[in-house]
């Protein structure tokens, strides 16, 4: 399910590694390279295994079978505080009775570090997270955008070779969570470590990542790029989960492009045009009816009812005006049509 580049230091590799809880199998036969210096995310619905993974990375929890290294050195039965990795979870888990500095350098007055240096690197983290003037407030006068990036700071301090994110942005609003998205990424590559990043949420994952593992039932089904990932899924549970597709059956596929194979098409990738047009020799195209339009401000999505049997949604920017135009109004019949590169052939 991975290709491995042997010119490139691995961080962290799993081999053949499943996790059962009784007869429940979290995680199944896993084997997979994550490179170091690469923002990696886990993507997968709840109770797919991506977080089971991030724990036994961690050392929270250890395979039932399989091996787990960090940079070229089995981990199993490790614990957590010897292993170089640094650990942000959705609720930030920051001690509301400390300072913000005193919490971003907790990790530090653990293992003793003076004071003076102490504080001078919670100083530079503070600044790398963009929160220089906070340093004295409490976490609860802190808002969440800014608890998240303290939590950051807190793992990020501690200088470790791997950081896992347990989907941080989980608790945000719509707006900010895009907005921290954007920042996570440039203090990545800033600090130039592994970022292991476990998330339900596919914009997330295609916004950040340099690679996503797409997880199903305990199982990857999928590694790649996100544009891979999204414009070449190998199968109808990738096509599904990772933005929306047109799913079609061989009967249904054989009557549009004369092959008995399952196939998906993305809905921003067709156009309409009127019923007599002529379908161009790249492309293929099919006669239906709309069913339905939805106004969406950027976008509007059509749901067509084709002739040959089925339903196509149809998604069109607002490009030119925000009104539907005359032929694209409920009951009147159109001609879709996509270009054949588009047609995404499944296993």
């Amino acid at each position: 399910m991975n290709s491995i580049n042997s010119t490139v230091e691995v961080a962290v590799r799993f081999q053949g590694v499943s996790r059962y809880f009784g007869t429940i199998k979290a995680v199944d036969e896993i084997t997979l390279d994550i490179h170091h210096g690469e923002f990696f995310t886990l993507l997968g619905p709840s109770g797919s295994g991506k977080t089971t993974c991030l724990r036994l990375i961690a050392g929270f929890d250890q395979p039932t079978s399989g091996r787990i290294q960090l940079f070229g050195k089995p981990v199993e039965g490790t614990p957590p505080y010897d292993r170089d990795v640094n650990t942000v979870f959705q609720d930030y888990a920051l001690f509301p009775h400390m300072s913000v500095g005193e919490n971003i350098g907790y990790g530090l007055m653990v293992k003793k570090i003076p004071t003076k240096e102490r504080q001078q690197r919670v100083a530079e983290i503070l600044e790398m997270v963009q929160l220089p003037e906070i340093a004295d407030r409490r976490p609860s006068q802190l808002s969440g955008g800014q608890k998240q990036r303290v939590a950051l700071a807190r793992a990020l301090i501690n200088k470790p070779r791997v950081l896992l994110l347990d989907e941080p942005l989980g608790a945000l609003d719509l707006k900010l969570r895009q907005q921290m998205q954007v920042e996570l990424k440039k203090i990545q590559q800033s600090v130039g470590i592994t970022f292991i990043f476990v998330t339900h949420d596919q914009e997330e994952a295609l916004t950040m990542s340099d690679r996503i593992a797409v997880f199903n039932e305990g199982k990857i089904v999928q590694v790649g790029s996100p544009l891979e990932i999204y414009e070449q899924p190998r199968t109808s549970f990738v096509a599904g989960f990772v933005g929306t597709s047109n799913l079609i059956e061989p009967e249904n596929a054989q009557k549009l492009i004369g092959e008995s194979k399952s196939f998906a098409i993305r809905p921003e990738k067709i156009q309409i045009i009127a019923p007599q047009e002529t379908t161009p020799a790249d492309s293929y195209g099919t006669v239906g009816t709309i069913k339905d339009v939805v106004y969406l401000g950027i976008n509007t999505r059509y749901l067509v009812e084709l002739e040959d049997g089925g339903m196509l949604a149809v998604l069109q920017q607002n490009l030119e005006s925000t009104i539907v135009d005359g032929l694209k109004t409920p009951g009147n019949q159109v001609k879709l049509i996509w270009q054949k590169k588009h047609t995404l052939r499944l296993e």
